[in-house]
């Protein structure tokens, strides 16, 4: 099947390039040509510069541009779509696009509106939601449906009117929200380095969800506000208890205040489920400050959550966020996830060549081979242990012999401590 992906070389399209790379036919256009061109090559997908060429060669196209343009793309290229094809939109806000699909498409091309609730930083499908506001299933509606659901995605099916007012909950207010309380404390000249020292788990968690926001493009933000039908009456109603709450507080009325966070309460829904939520999420956060600690001046390997790539050295120290090892490698700890020694190990093996080495090593006669060989494997970063030859000949003195170990391993301090414990049995190295 060919995909095309009208921009596709930032955000949740070049996103949407690594999922299906691997088993579609991915072309990609873009606004800037020689990014889009160097994009295409990177991730080893096809680049054409012309939307409408897209259009007349793909068997789905998904449109993944900004808010604003996301229109005027879809009219561009409706009267170029091929036939029985099926054109896809990934914005956050679907009135809008599918209005513009309604009008322009013609009857035998399919339209699916739909919006992934996730974000580009995003490195798995399974368990991610995303909503589909087709008001017709044709027959690419059960395709990508049952697609998604292979994936073991969370599918919400519903209009687009109910997608965006839900959406004027989840993002509209939210993004308010947290900008407005970003923007009071740039206002307030608050040194977020200096409140850390007196953070609390919660309060570190809060910062760290609203500077995950307030990074976003913030042109994105912009629209998902002005292109959301609902959004002016979400913002008054947040602008209007923001003032409710401050002149309870200014009125030193603590029972306006009490009864303003009760009813608040109760609209939580499910409270203890968001407490547990929270603190495992808190616990995660402790845990792995303390398994960091625990191991420095240790081995450790430390996996980037985005680029996979593992980091592995002796931990030097733990400085504020950062992770420092040995090499010089500085790693925040958001962005990784510590191995265990068992994940460690196995990715040693899969990685690092192996090394062999024969070693003899006389002993009195009355040693145990076996033993020997049992104690050996237990040795750090030994794969495999084997007793290629036993020898009382000429050349060993009577009452001794020689045993002859094949040693894989994975690195020669790994070899020089399997000498050491085999003089260790008493054993003289050959």
């Amino acid at each position: 099947m060919k995909i095309g992906i009208i921009g596709g070389t930032d955000g949740l399209g070049k996103t949407l390039v690594y999922y299906f790379r691997d088993e579609f036919d991915v072309t990609i256009t873009a606004r800037d040509h020689k990014k889009g061109q160097k994009v295409a090559e990177e991730l080893n997908v096809n680049y054409i510069e012309s939307n409408k060429e897209l259009a007349s060669s793909s068997d789905m196209l998904i449109i993944s541009v900004p808010i604003n343009n996301t229109p005027s793309v879809i009219r561009e290229v409706a009267p170029f779509m091929r036939k029985d094809s099926v054109m896809i939109d990934v914005t956050s806000v679907k009135e809008e696009p599918l209005k513009t699909m309604e009008e322009c498409l013609p009857d035998n091309v399919e339209y699916i509106p739909t919006h992934p609730v996730f974000g580009p930083r995003t490195t798995e499908l399974d368990n991610q939601v995303i909503v589909l506001t087709a008001p017709k299933k044709g027959k690419w509606y059960k395709k990508v449906y049952d697609y998604l659901e292979s994936k073991n995605m969370r599918i919400i099916e519903t209009t687009a009117q109910h997608h965006d007012y839900m959406m004027s909950i989840v993002q509209v207010l939210t993004h308010f929200s947290f900008i407005s309380t970003a923007s009071a404390m740039e206002k307030l000249k608050v040194d977020i380095n200096e409140t850390e020292d007196y953070e609390s788990p919660i309060y570190n968690l809060m910062i760290d969800m609203i500077a995950r926001i307030v990074s976003q493009n913030p042109y994105l933000t912009y629209y998902i506000q002005t292109m959301n039908n609902n959004g002016p009456k979400i913002r008054k109603a947040f602008s209007e208890a923001a003032e409710e709450l401050r002149k309870a507080i200014d009125n030193n009325d603590d029972k306006k205040f009490v009864e303003i966070a009760i009813n608040a309460t109760k609209n939580m829904g499910d409270i203890q489920n968001a407490l547990g939520m929270s603190d495992k999420a808190i616990s995660a956060l402790s845990h792995e400050y303390s398994l960091l600690n625990e191991s420095i001046g240790k081995e450790i390997a430390l996996k980037h959550i985005y680029s996979g790539k593992v980091h592995i050295g002796v931990l030097e120290k733990v400085d504020g966020k950062t992770a420092i090892l040995d090499n010089g490698t500085k790693l925040r700890i958001a962005n990784i996830d510590v191995l265990s020694d068992e994940e460690l190990y196995q990715w040693k093996l899969d990685n690092i060549k192996w090394k062999k080495q024969s070693i003899s090593c006389i002993f009195r006669e009355n040693v145990t081979p076996n033993i020997i060989v049992e104690t050996l494997e237990k040795v750090d970063n030994v794969i495999k242990v084997a007793l290629t030859d036993i020898y009382d000949g000429p050349q060993i003195e009577e009452g001794f012999k020689s045993l002859t170990f094949e040693i894989t391993a994975l690195s020669k301090e790994s070899i020089n401590g399997v000498k050491n414990i085999l003089t260790g049995f008493g054993g003289v190295l050959r």
